[in-house]
């Protein structure tokens, strides 16, 4: 259970509860956007992230490209470990047959969540790290009940790894999040990545 923040805090006015007191996680990245007050906060609090970019949805690639080297910049930046997840569109197209006229936040957006999460969660497994986060819970275009639902099920697949449910919106963070993004003159894009996202946004205009 998330403890409770007051009304008006700072965005590190207290230190984040890291499952079994880690001060190593594993934290998945979807963009450089949403990475960079999570990572600022983790840092200020004595928690060492390693970012991991495992994001197969984004297309077109030179969409992927763009949000990966972004990220990197970042991360290189702060001089923290960066992995490059492999980006297989095609695999994740095929996860998500069937589902393409899903609504957002709907059935297709659980699947993606569930593949780029359990994808994250094995990689933590497999290199000794028992906490593992994710930056898409920073993204208020995300359903944090879904990203939460999937991170706990991809965990729970692999012995002695949790996953860190947090609500990153809270404590000044998506301020913070806003103020990076003019700081560091992030590219922000305007479609949360997929090419389903992609027309809805481009038929909005």
């Amino acid at each position: 259970m998330e403890t409770a923040e007051p009304e008006g805090s700072g965005r590190s006015w207290f230190p984040p509860a890291v499952p079994g007191g880690a001060t190593e996680v594993l934290l998945h990245a979807c963009c450089a956007p949403c990475s960079g007050a999570v990572i600022e906060y983790l840092l200020e609090n004595g928690v060492h992230p390693t970012v991991f970019y495992f994001n197969p949805n984004i297309y077109p690639q030179v969409e992927y490209e763009r949000r990966k080297t972004e990220n990197m910049r970042y991360v290189k930046s702060l001089e923290l470990p960066f992995v490059d997840g492999d980006y297989d569109h095609a695999a994740w197209r095929e996860r998500m047959r069937g589902l393409e006229w899903e609504p957002e936040r709907g059935a297709r957006c659980m699947a993606c969540f569930r593949m780029r999460l359990y994808v994250a969660a094995q990689y933590a497994h497999v290199h000794g790290f028992t906490v593992f986060a994710t930056t898409l819970a920073s993204s208020r275009w995300k359903d944090l009940r879904q990203i939460n639902r999937a991170g706990c099920e991809a965990a729970a697949s692999f012995s002695g790894l949790v996953f860190w449910e947090r609500n990153w919106r809270k404590g000044g963070l998506s301020e913070r999040r806003n103020e990076l993004i003019k700081q560091y003159g992030f590219y922000n894009q305007t479609y949360c990545g997929c090419e389903f996202g992609l027309s809805r946004m481009e038929k909005s205009l």
